[in-house]
């Protein structure tokens, strides 16, 4: 009996993935001229993202004890775990702190779903945010043949893993801080952005000549060594520890009991007093 309604959630979860990516694809194709210069200028865009890095492990021959072509399956990774959160987390789901202080979060609770599932599929766009998903998968498959790996089926099953992991690691952490804005709206709208920008910054280098205090804090404080440089190293092999490649999954689960705790607890909040604000910017209309 518990298979039915199962099976019933899933079928209205694909339903709507699927109505967002027609949407999505029928938005970034209204125009073949517009198009062109929106990809070209995204991808121009992502690869600058990731210069500086790939420039010093050029100069180098690698950084530290990353080889050249390790560093650029890091970047890969790093720009394929964004890319993930681009695609299924636009239109402020990521930034979930504008949609909170900006009093619009009433958008989404009076959707015809569960809010998990309007969560889940109201910042879907394939299409539009598929730049940087698709830069970085490019870069990972160069850098691996380079690499001369030679992934079995587990091997890519703990790639994916470890993937779906550090872009819940940055949603939820993203989550966390964000749900402040359930109570100060007009002080946290824009929480989300710095912290995001220093995940940005700080994910395209590895820490591994980090004392272990400061690494520690990139691991836990500001978990920013789980969005590329820690599951890498057990992915590359560079941590011999049998136990590396699970620690990620892992701590995607610990930092996202922390989010669901602390929304959970702006929500009730959020429920006694509501919004005292409204700005008609920012949401998917």
């Amino acid at each position: 009996m518990g298979a039915v309604p199962k099976m019933k959630t899933l079928t209205r979860l694909l339903r709507l993935w699927r109505m967002y990516a027609w949407l999505d694809f029928m938005w970034i194709t209204r125009s073949a001229q517009q198009s062109l210069l929106y990809f070209t200028g995204d991808a121009i865009v992502n690869l600058a993202a990731l210069t500086s890095t790939l420039l010093l492990a050029e100069r180098f021959d690698g950084i530290g004890p990353w080889s050249k072509f390790q560093i650029i399956f890091m970047l890969g990774y790093a720009a394929t775990a964004t890319g993930l959160l681009d695609i299924f987390c636009g239109y402020n789901v990521l930034f979930i702190g504008r949609r909170l202080g900006r009093g619009q979060f009433d958008h989404t609770l009076i959707q015809p779903q569960p809010l998990w599932m309007a969560l889940l599929t109201d910042g879907f766009n394939p299409f539009g945010a598929s730049s940087a998903f698709l830069t970085g998968l490019a870069l990972t498959v160069w850098a691996g043949g380079h690499l001369a790996l030679s992934p079995t089926s587990g091997w890519l099953a703990l790639f994916g893993l470890n993937l779906i992991a550090s872009a819940g690691i940055v949603l939820a952490v993203s989550f966390f801080w964000g749900s402040f804005a359930f109570f100060a709206p007009r002080a946290a709208e824009e929480i989300n952005t710095p912290l995001l920008h220093m995940f940005d910054h700080l994910k395209l280098f590895p820490l591994d000549g980090l004392g272990l205090g400061m690494a520690g804090g990139l691991l836990t404080v500001v978990p920013v060594g789980f969005v590329a440089w820690y599951p890498c190293r057990a992915l590359l092999g560079l941590d011999p520890a049998s136990y590396a490649v699970l620690l990620t999954p892992c701590a995607a689960l610990l930092f996202g009991g922390l989010a669901i705790w602390m929304f959970r607890k702006g929500l009730r909040h959020y429920e006694r007093v509501g919004s005292n604000r409204y700005r008609d910017m920012g949401h998917r209309g």
